[in-house]
């Protein structure tokens, strides 16, 4: 019996004499990991919440899988998802500001930078405050600064644990001009009030927190937690050089540099993060 003949491959054109196209590998199963350089298969990081299987590298987390990963199933109550954002100063740059929003909405299926509201932590009711860096940086304009606004003034009212995790690049927004510099205040004056009120405030920094969200709220936490390898400051390294001529230390800008100095309490792993919030809520309660 004849066995059949397997059909050549042209190598310049990558198609088979039959004009059948060669097969590749699909696009976007794999991710180089920054940390180990490994080539890691992408649905194993998923499973894990886009963590390295081979060094334990903290991948970009989206504000929806922080819900799933921090709180309980289905106990999630989103606030304030009406807010949109809009351009009172009608700011031009490479693009008009009001077409890089609906970009920026259409990519990412979110109306802003932040996702706000109520949810339970092992049984534990709190209020969760999510800044989100797929949109545009993760910067703070007038809308993320008055959901988490919003977010701290129903925490004191309710007399609930406040969980703020901050994920934020591009600090204060440029195209809302003082408007989106004056959230800073405004939230850091929210959580005074909420400080006086006897409210516990856990602050969770992940990789980067830089700008005026470093410079506010996710520093002014009672308890401030921080992934590990997260970068945290205010300017980074380039531009500190830019302006003051300072080589920074060897990473002077990572959760362990700044654990060593006393500005991050506990670096914890994301896989051990919801376990160790739920305990720091049950032993601040006593």
């Amino acid at each position: 019996m004849t066995q059949p003949q397997r059909q050549p491959i042209e190598p310049d054109s990558g198609r088979a004499v039959s004009g059948r196209p060669k097969r590749g590998v699909p696009e976007g199963l794999w991710l180089k990991c920054p940390g180990c350089k490994a080539t890691v298969f992408r649905k194993d990081s998923e499973d894990s919440f886009n963590i390295c299987p081979e060094c334990q590298y903290h991948f970009y987390l989206p504000a929806e899988a922080r819900i799933r990963q921090m709180l309980d199933e289905e106990s999630f109550e989103e606030w304030d998802s009406h807010l949109m954002p809009c351009d009172p100063l009608e700011f031009k740059d490479r693009i008009p500001y009001k077409d890089r929003l609906e970009s920026e909405q259409a990519r990412t299926r979110m109306p802003d930078a932040a996702v706000t509201g109520r949810g339970y932590i092992r049984g534990r009711q709190v209020v969760v405050g999510i800044t989100d860096f797929a949109f545009m940086a993760g910067s703070m304009g007038s809308v993320v600064g008055e959901k988490l606004c919003r977010a701290v003034e129903a925490a004191t009212r309710l007399r609930l644990p406040l969980i703020i995790i901050s994920g934020s690049g591009g600090g204060a927004r440029m195209q809302e001009g003082i408007l989106s510099l004056m959230q800073m205040a405004k939230v850091s004056a929210a959580l005074g009030r909420f400080g006086k009120a006897g409210g516990l405030y856990i602050s969770v920094l992940t990789n980067p927190t830089m700008g005026g969200v470093a410079a506010s709220f996710a520093l002014q936490g009672d308890i401030t937690l921080a992934e590990p390898g997260a970068l945290i400051g205010f300017a980074g390294k380039r531009t500190i050089w830019n302006t003051v001529r300072l080589e920074l230390p060897e990473g002077f800008q990572t959760s362990e540099f700044l654990l060593q100095h006393g500005f991050v309490d506990r670096i914890v792993h994301r896989r051990d993060l919801r376990t160790e919030v739920a305990r720091l809520i049950d032993y601040c309660a006593r």
